[in-house]
């Protein structure tokens, strides 16, 4: 039976995880073109999320988006958990972007893998926050406009996701990479590509 991969991408906030995130999808329909790929990327799951017209959750969603502040786990979790049950059909791979942001999420995705007969491949793409705040400014996305609201997520980064980090670090199921990202787009991304064993 074939191996169906399953990725998680995490990182700071312009960390680049999202562009190595979509290298890895198509070097994978390369290297397997006759499996789709399932691709969830959580950002762009809650800017959808929040177009009109809306409801007091999305409203409320969109605060916290406007503000640079976290969204709360509970939606994070709806979000992928709605997803997984209308989209995934058992014959894909798997490729979570931004996904799972608390120790608490990191365990509820993981009833999801075991529902689903799972085990992931973690890649951490890790850069300083100095680095992160110099994208992030250069970017200027809506949600980077203000030093303040980046600097709010830099911290949250450090509050939360890096527990789920340290939780995958010493899974026994799961297996974490840790993926220097100061470099090059295309260097990372063949440095991923080597580390998951998936050079031709």
């Amino acid at each position: 039976m074939k191996s169906l991969k399953t990725y998680i991408f995490i990182g700071r906030s312009g960390s680049g995880k999202g562009t190595q995130a979509k290298l890895l999808e198509e070097a994978l329909k390369k290297r397997d073109p006759s499996s789709p790929i399932f691709y969830h990327e959580t950002g762009q799951a809650f800017r959808k999320f929040i177009e009109g017209p809306l409801t007091y959750t999305q409203k409320k969603s969109k605060e916290i988006m406007e503000e640079g502040g976290l969204q709360p786990s509970f939606l994070a979790v709806l979000m992928w958990g709605n997803i997984f049950v209308e989209k995934i059909k058992g014959n894909e791979h798997i490729i979570l972007d931004g996904t799972p942001r608390y120790l608490e999420e990191a365990k509820m995705l993981d009833s999801a893998f075991s529902f689903y007969g799972r085990t992931a491949e973690i890649i951490y793409v890790d850069i300083s926050e100095e680095e992160a705040v110099r994208r992030l400014t250069l970017r200027g996305r809506e949600d980077d406009k203000e030093l303040s609201d980046i600097r709010e997520r830099m911290r949250w980064f450090e509050a939360s996701v890096l527990s789920a980090i340290e939780y995958y670090k010493n899974h026994k199921e799961h297996k974490l990479f840790t993926i220097h990202g100061e470099r090059e787009t295309l260097e990372v991304h063949k440095d991923i590509v080597k580390q998951l064993g998936l050079e031709k």
